[in-house]
Formats: C-alpha cells, structure tokens, sequence
C-alpha cells in the first residue's frame, strides 16, 4: 500500500507541470517559477513583450521581488486594474507574506468578483504575446481588461454604435 501512494504522489509531481493553470494559483505560480529559474532571459523576455515593458525594467522588477513568479503577478494586477505596476510593488511589499489574495483585495479588487476568482484559480498565462492573449486578464480571453475586445478584421469599421453608418458624424440615435 504505501508503494501504490509513493507511485501516485510521484506521477502527481510529475504531471504538475502539465496541469491547467487554472487548477490554483500557487501550482500556477510554481509552474512559473521553474521556468523563470531554468530560463532566466527567456522569462524576461517573455514579460518584458507581454506586458509591454522594457527589458531592463522587467529584469530590475524581477530583482526587486521575492520570487521571479511575482513579478509576473505584480505585473498581471496591475494591468487587471489598469494602473502602472510601480503603484502595484509597494502594496505587494507590505503584504507579500499575506498571499495574493489580500494583495488583491488591498488594490481594490473585490471578494466574489471575476478578477478575484481569475486570480484565486491562477487563470493566468505567460505567453510572451503582447496583451497576454486568453486567461490573461480578469477572466479567460478578455485580454486584461484594455479596451474592449476587437474581432474584426484591418480596415472594418470599429465604431462604437449601432447599425449601419449613415455618413453622419455619429453623435447619438436618430441625430
């Protein structure tokens, strides 16, 4: 019995890596670390081009915080809540010991809301795309809460309005 556990625990660690992100944050977040440990300038790379950020910035964040995976969460906050991370970092390290989840609650971001859930079940991903592509932002696919989200193609129009374009400047219904 205790070799069949032994068996079960080992295929466990070794799946972790292969596991969705959204399974919990802190697989999510060791996960993230491994990476960055096995390929430092790939991780800021990938930072650096997801979050639109110089690469010198990211490697100086990634020195200031305790783990390489916070600077990405440090970075991933701040872009859920539209603000520069550096207004980010200082509440991380007042309450870094405390967990994400009181960091995010610090910032603003409500128990029970999407961004809340998105980061409780680590729905994130580096992907080293710029804007992060899906489960980047406060939920999968919304793209971190920039904007809206733009589906058409170049050249279609991108209004905001309703119904078809009548040539006129667009300033409200039937005007």
């Amino acid at each position: 019995m205790p070799t069949i556990r032994l068996l079960c625990t080992l295929c466990l660690l070794l799946a972790g890596p292969a596991l969705p992100a959204w399974a919990d944050i802190n697989i999510f977040l060791t996960d993230l670390n491994s990476r960055a440990y096995a390929a430092p300038s790939d991780y800021t790379i990938r930072l650096s081009t997801q979050f639109g950020l110089p690469q010198p910035q990211v490697h100086s964040l990634i020195r200031t915080v305790a783990v390489p995976a916070d600077a990405f969460m440090v970075l991933q906050l701040a872009r859920m809540l539209g603000l520069p991370y550096e207004r980010v970092l200082p509440v991380y390290t007042t309450h870094r010991g405390q967990g994400w989840g009181v960091i995010a609650k610090e910032l603003g971001i409500k128990p029970g809301s999407p961004e809340f859930h998105a980061l409780k079940r680590g729905d994130f991903a580096l992907t080293g795309v710029p804007g992060g592509g899906k489960g980047s932002g406060g939920g999968p696919g919304n793209g971190g809460g920039q904007g809206y989200r733009d589906d058409r193609g170049p050249g279609e129009d991108k209004g905001q309005g309703k119904g078809e374009d009548k040539g006129g400047k667009g300033k409200g219904h039937n005007k």
